[in-house]
């Protein structure tokens, strides 16, 4: 399966090009040079997919489990036949490393196809008696026309994880990945086009997030709306749901902290904290951005955890040995040195990295960031308060459990943990007490599909993961019935 110059929009079960003949550019982040450009959609392209996924839902919705089963089951054997076209895609569109393109991102993007077409299967209704009198059950529903937006970090896998359980469920959907990294999902609908997926069941329509998406999710047809990114964006998306009067699940922006206590396993916490801290340069939201140690091992962790940083491998994400590559563009990239900046007027010494790396050749334009680790800034600074999304941590010694959740609690956000400890009565204890979505224990990014999970304050609204997946995407209808 190959890329194209050109992308087109997913309509009505047709690659089309946009309304308006418009193109926005799509750049390498490696070499800073465009390599592709996509549809810069407009209202006509929007009517023309909602046309088509309103008059697609009456046989979608009704056509059983087993058809959905069968189509998406398809969809995700053709993911994984082509699996190295779509990971190559995945590292040139987004600077990922191929290596976790291959191993990570990729597999799960067909993983989440084959889970939810089985999942729906087995999604069961309930059932209510009245001795003698009654009996009430439940039926779930597909809710109709919803909107998925992905972003640009995990695009596919994130395309997936969303679209999966919408459809399974029988609905039907209008998709915008980010602009910028469309190209996995581009991809994504030829794999549809291949696998028979009904016309008007999934459309997917490329352009500019204020402008497309906005009027995507502001549009009256959409009856639910499935987010996932910046806070201050599903901030607005929150108040165009409430408007509508549309189902909304945000998972948004976090702040995640590694907790480090003195009787972890040393080196097995090295290795997980920097894995955590600059896996795909640190722009998950779920990276590791603060780094709490236990003041007793704090020396010994900082020079182990810095000596290793510096050893880390920056450059060409095509190469299997490169550990980090560059971060998404040129814009990310001066935020990224902004927060440097504001670190170092705050107090902290940065330890390691803190500049761009500048290469030459082929990447000299890349947008490449040295692995940067800070310290000496109070929990309360501002470094240590916003998201980054980038490969920078910062360094925090505490003395107790209870300062240790203290400072993990001290950020507008909530979204993900990690406890590193070899006494499991503590890693529950503490897991218990900290304010977040999910806690990972001497591991990170572990991932089972069938577990929920929801990020607090503002790292999200709603309950995703598992079932709870496929109960957003319905409606659930009583009956009631006297005998």
């Amino acid at each position: 399966m190959k890329t194209d110059k050109y992308l087109k929009n997913y309509v009505n079960g047709q690659l089309v090009p946009p309304f308006s003949g418009e193109y926005l550019e799509n750049k390498n982040p490696a070499t800073g040079d465009v390599y592709s450009f996509i549809p810069d959609s407009n209202t006509e392209d929007i009517e023309r997919a909602m046309e088509a996924a309103t008059a697609a839902f009456k046989d979608w919705s009704t056509c059983g489990v087993k058809k959905r089963y069968r189509i998406l089951s398809r969809i995700a054997d053709i993911l994984e036949q082509n699996a190295e076209a779509f990971a190559l895609a995945d590292s040139i569109d987004t600077g990922k490393s191929i290596t976790q393109s291959r191993t990570l991102d990729i597999p799960k993007t067909y993983s989440n196809l084959r889970f939810f077409a089985n999942a729906v299967t087995h999604f069961s209704s309930e059932a209510f008696t009245k001795e003698g009198e009654s009996i009430n059950y439940t039926l779930n529903q597909p809710i109709g026309v919803v909107a998925c937006m992905t972003p640009w970090n995990s695009p596919i896998q994130f395309f997936t994880w969303k679209i999966a359980p919408a459809l399974a469920t029988g609905n039907c959907v209008i998709a915008k990945p980010s602009e910028l990294a469309p190209m996995t999902i581009y991809m994504f609908s030829k794999a549809c086009m291949e696998a028979g997926l009904p016309p008007g069941v999934l459309n997917i329509i490329h352009g500019d997030g204020e402008k497309t998406g906005r009027q995507i999710l502001e549009h009256p047809k959409v009856k639910a709306i499935s987010f996932t990114g910046g806070s201050k964006t599903g901030e607005a998306i929150a108040l165009t749901a409430a408007k509508g009067m549309k189902k909304v699940l945000l998972e948004m922006s976090g702040k995640n902290a590694a907790i480090v206590f003195e009787d972890c396993d040393f080196e097995k916490t090295i290795f997980g904290v920097l894995q955590s801290a600059f896996y795909h340069q640190g722009q998950k939201s779920v990276s590791t951005s603060r780094i709490l140690v236990q003041r007793s091992i704090y020396e010994q962790f900082r020079e182990e955890f810095v000596k290793r940083t510096r050893f880390m491998k920056v450059g060409n994400p095509l190469s299997v040995v490169t550990n980090i590559g560059p971060l998404i563009s040129e814009l990310h990239l001066e935020k990224v040195k902004s927060y440097i900046a504001l670190a170092m007027m705050e107090g902290g010494t940065v330890l390691c990295g803190g500049e761009p790396l500048e290469l030459t050749g082929k990447f000299e334009k890349g947008f490449f960031m040295k692995p940067t680790v800070i310290e000496n800034l109070e929990p309360t600074a501002r470094t240590n308060q916003e998201e980054i999304f980038g490969p920078v941590v910062t360094l925090i010694p505490f003395d107790t459990e209870a300062e240790a959740v203290e400072y993990n609690d001290a950020t507008p956000f909530g979204l993900s943990a990690t406890i590193w400890t070899r006494d499991i009565s503590k890693a529950h204890r503490v897991a218990e007490q900290l304010e977040v979505g999910m806690v990972w224990i001497n591991s990170w990014l572990e991932r089972d599909l069938r577990t929920p999970y929801a990020g607090v304050k503002r790292s999200g609204i709603g309950t995703k993961g598992g079932f709870e997946d496929l109960k957003f995407f319905t409606r659930i209808k009583n009956v009631c019935v006297r005998y």
